[in-house]
């Protein structure tokens, strides 16, 4: 499977290099998304611009990784769909009620620093409030 990982301090994005994401490449990534979160990743963007097509074992891959970041209460972000045959696959699973799906990676990116903040600052409150 060929795709390319770019780490930043608070996310890391997968980008897809291959057209399907079927049962032929589906094992890979889900073995790359539990790396990845094994390694340390606090929050995840899969991005999908180069996959035309995904079946049952792609998704399945997809929801893995959703529900490895999501179980921790971390952002797990899916950017790039644009095939139609992809977004159909999705919305006929009804998988976008379920996925955190965003028209941007630039869009995702701001959300997780945002729910980092967020964290962070509830974190830094309660901290204080024990204080006293």
């Amino acid at each position: 499977m060929k795709y390319s990982v770019e780490k930043n301090e608070e996310y890391a994005v997968l980008t897809l290099e291959e057209e399907n994401l079927n049962s032929v490449k589906a094992p890979d990534l889900k073995s790359e998304l539990i790396l990845l979160k094994n390694g340390g990743i606090k929050n995840m963007i899969i991005n999908l611009e180069n996959v035309k097509f995904v079946d049952s074992s792609g998704l399945s891959a997809i929801l893995t990784g959703n529900r490895l970041w999501t179980e921790d209460g971390k952002q797990f972000m899916i950017v790039g769909v644009k095939h139609p045959s992809v977004k159909m696959l999705i919305s006929i699973s009804r998988l976008d009620s379920v996925l955190s799906i965003k028209d941007s990676l630039s869009e995702a990116a701001k959300l997780i620093m945002m729910e980092t903040l967020k964290s962070e600052i509830q974190g830094d409150n309660s901290d204080s409030e024990e204080d006293e």
